[in-house]
């Protein structure tokens, strides 16, 4: 197939291309050029959506279209539209949240309710709207391609290139060893899909002209288990410290920044972290074990750290994390 990805170097994006580039299939990858493509055997477009320059694409056909990077819907609505005469299918990959968890149970499926769209255009992505924004793309796509438009729901992705220094994170402090600080227990909820994972499900659901919706996340899994599985790079000299949720939030602990994956415990936040994806997985969707995602993980981290790979893409790993004394800080506070 022919296979043209938008955006496409910097994580999720990058596995689909190169899953894509595995499993035989001819890619373009479309994006502002900012960085070279690792691949030679790629082509590579210009050209920017957030302005409008959609000229490298005019004139060309393709079999599939994976758009990775959509996150307002004019974007979306502009590239689709451009394509929906020169493409036989649009792939939006999405992502989990865009459903409407306010008093929904465990297990969260396609067919549940989602965020309304945002009444007003806005011009950026705005965090409390990333999901009805999302939610407004995928309605744009759908739009541009009756019929022939597939949506993949991602949940947390994690993996080697991740920048976002989430489950990335935890593989670094595991590693750093010493006393860890383990946020409100080991049965504290959480939910990954690994990103190569998620690429390969993506391109065999295009390769098969799939339509339709579907979550593609990981398994629910514990903290505890999380925090044993990101142990692949330590010499066994690092123990946790499970900090009760009530001290967290006592001293201002800040969910999923300085905690990165961790959430308190409300009905909502235990939704988040249980996506179904009985969907998915009938479709072909597999997972591998959280330490294999882990132990890639590690390895791409050393490589960066010893520059033998280049850093993220924008140039570091995103802030987060608790740093050293504000994680002895917190440990104390829970030893009274």
């Amino acid at each position: 197939m022919r296979i043209l990805v938008l955006g496409g170097t910097r994580f999720v994006g990058r596995h689909i291309a190169e899953a894509a580039r595995a499993q035989g299939h001819e890619v373009t990858v479309f994006n502002r050029g900012r960085t070279p493509l690792p691949w030679d055997d790629a082509e590579h477009l210009t050209g920017d959506r957030e302005s409008g320059d959609l000229a490298s694409l005019e004139g060309r056909e393709w079999d599939a279209c994976i758009d990775v990077n959509g996150y307002l819907p004019q974007h979306v609505r502009a590239s689709a539209g451009a394509l929906a005469e020169r493409v036989g299918r649009y792939v939006f990959v999405s992502t989990a949240s865009v459903y409407d968890l306010e008093g929904a149970a465990t297990g969260v499926g396609e067919e549940d309710a989602v965020h309304a769209v945002p009444e007003v255009e806005v011009g950026a992505v705005e965090m409390e709207l990333y999901g009805p924004l999302k939610v407004a793309c995928e309605q744009a796509a759908e739009r541009a391609f009756p019929g022939r438009a597939l949506i993949i729901r991602p949940g947390i992705v994690a993996g080697p290139y991740d920048p976002t220094n989430r489950f990335t994170w935890w593989v670094e402090r595991l590693a750093r060893g010493g006393d860890v600080l383990g946020p409100g227990g080991p049965g504290s909820p959480v939910q990954v899909i690994d990103g190569r994972d998620l690429a390969a499900f993506a391109i065999a659901l295009t390769g098969r002209a799939a339509t339709g919706v579907f979550n593609a996340c990981g398994n629910p899994a514990t903290f505890g288990e999380l925090i044993e599985a990101c142990r692949v790079g330590t010499d066994g000299d690092a123990s946790v410290t499970w900090v009760p949720e009530s001290v967290l939030l006592e001293h201002g602990a800040e969910p999923f920044d300085e905690l990165p994956l961790w959430l308190p415990d409300t009905p909502e936040h235990r939704a988040f972290f249980s996506f179904a994806n009985a969907r998915a997985r009938a479709e072909g969707l597999t997972l591998r074990p959280l330490a294999e995602t882990a132990r890639a993980t590690w390895e791409w981290i050393r490589a960066v750290r010893a520059g033998e790979l280049p850093e993220p893409v924008g140039g570091a790993f995103v802030a987060r994390g608790l740093s050293p004394e504000r994680e002895a800080e917190l440990l104390a506070a829970s030893r009274g």
